[in-house]
Formats: structure tokens, sequence, C-alpha cells
């Protein structure tokens, strides 16, 4: 999706003859790396939707086990939350 957009503003053309439009192009692109690597929000957007896309295709392909797994990982918050809170209200802290 917009990794391709990433690469052309990162990648250097090497047809470029004049040394000072070469070093233009090449500061132009760190900076674009740069950008691309500090902008955590936008980072964690596309992990974002890499992971729902997955999870979509693992639901279709196996809906029994989505379930499963959707249970098992509400019994696992369950049972931490309700540990954590125990822990926190009992007598004597």
């Amino acid at each position: 999706m917009s990794s391709d957009s990433t690469r052309s503003r990162t990648v250097v053309d090497l047809d470029i003859a004049d040394p000072v439009e070469k070093a233009r192009a090449e500061l132009k692109a760190a900076l674009a790396a740069i950008e691309e690597k500090a902008n955590v929000p936008k980072r964690v957007a596309r992990a974002t939707e890499r992971g729902t896309a997955r999870a979509k295709a693992f639901a279709r392909k196996s809906p029994a086990l989505a379930t499963a797994a959707v249970i098992g990982v509400a019994a696992v918050v369950g049972a931490t939350v309700w540990a954590l809170v125990r822990i926190y209200t009992r007598p004597g802290r």
C-alpha cells in the first residue's frame, strides 16, 4: 500500500549526473527515511492494519479456531485483571 510510495521517496535515482542534484536527492531521500522511521503513530497504524487483515483472514479460514482463540485471550485477560484487583485489594497491604 504505502510502502511503495515510501520506497520511492527514499530511493535515489542512479541516473543523476550532476553532483549537486545527486547530493540534493540523497539528502531528500535520507530525510524521508528518517521521517518514516521516526513517525511512530503511522508505523503503529500500519502494523495494526496488517494484524487486523491477518486476523480476518485467519477467521475466514478457520472460524472455530478463531473463536477458541478469542475465548482463550478473553479468559487470560479476565484472570489477569481479577488477580491484579485481588492483590490490590488484599487487606494488610
